[in-house]
């Protein structure tokens, strides 16, 4: 098994801690099949463009700190570019923190290149914005999306700049305090209604966002209708595919979780 990366410095106060969902995430693209799926579409030996991945949504940034430190195991490359979206600062932060650890420790062990003359896996940055919105259309290469899938009754807005400000938070009393940290959670896994609202605006996007061998991992609970989820993708048209790339297994209750892969079945490569 590859190492997960390093997440002690993280404080998980406003921060959605790596569980069962997290972890499914890393196995699903470091196993065989996916890994092998992933190294033919971006063949460094048959392009030179460097793949762009992106996290929306980064929490810790343990996925995308996995991605980054594992690149040639997963991709078969050792030169991929990433970038994380959340609308928590406190996740950038400590997504870019996690990044830059894996990638370091990574690089110690020999198993990553860290020289400019050779080609190498850099984390270009964590930015503050909601899903993608703040991208440029066909820009990425690889869409990474752990949702907040729980169905909820409500969608927690999206958070302010001053709600964000470091400043105000260190002047707030612990009362305030307890309320903004369990506002930032609620935006982890409250998914409003069938826990779809946050991810149906990502699947609106995808076409868009992604280019022109652009891929998309999204993880889904069992209410959430993933093989609806899946349907509606293929009635896209235009060459769009869908299909399940993960899965928790067999399990009793709703929280069955599955991994589904989108992509263009044209696109150029």
């Amino acid at each position: 098994m590859l190492p997960t990366p390093d997440t002690s410095h993280v404080s998980f106060d406003t921060i959605y801690e790596p569980s069962e969902d997290s972890y499914l995430f890393l196995d699903t693209l470091s196993s065989e099949s996916e890994s092998k799926w992933l190294s033919q579409r971006f063949d460094s030996s048959s392009t030179n463009a460097v793949p762009l991945v992106v996290e929306a949504g980064t929490g810790s940034g343990v996925v995308l700190g996995f991605v980054a430190a594992h690149s040639q195991n997963i991709f078969g490359r050792p030169d991929i570019l990433t970038l994380g979206t959340d609308v928590n600062r406190n996740a950038c932060l400590a997504t870019r923190e996690t990044v830059s650890l894996a990638i370091k420790a990574n690089q110690q062990e020999g198993t990553v290149p860290d020289t400019k003359s050779n080609p190498h896996t850099v984390h270009i940055s964590s930015i503050t914005a909601d899903l993608c919105t703040s991208l440029r259309p066909g820009s990425i290469d690889v869409l990474l999306f752990n949702p907040p899938y729980v169905p909820t009754e409500d969608l927690p807005r999206l958070p302010t700049a001053s709600e964000n400000d470091p400043v105000m938070a260190q002047t707030m009393s612990y009362s305030s305090k307890f309320e903004s940290d369990s506002y930032f959670l609620s935006l982890t896994y409250a998914g409003g209604a069938d826990g779809m609202e946050t991810t149906n605006r990502l699947l609106d996007a995808i076409p868009e966002i992604l280019s022109d061998r652009g891929v998309a991992y999204i993880l889904l609970c069992k209410q959430n209708r993933p093989n609806d989820v899946k349907k509606l993708i293929h009635e896209w048209g235009g060459g769009w595919n869908a299909e399940t790339a993960g899965s928790s297994g067999n399990q009793a209750g709703w929280e069955k979780l599955v991994i589904i892969r989108i992509w263009k079945e044209n696109s150029i490569v």
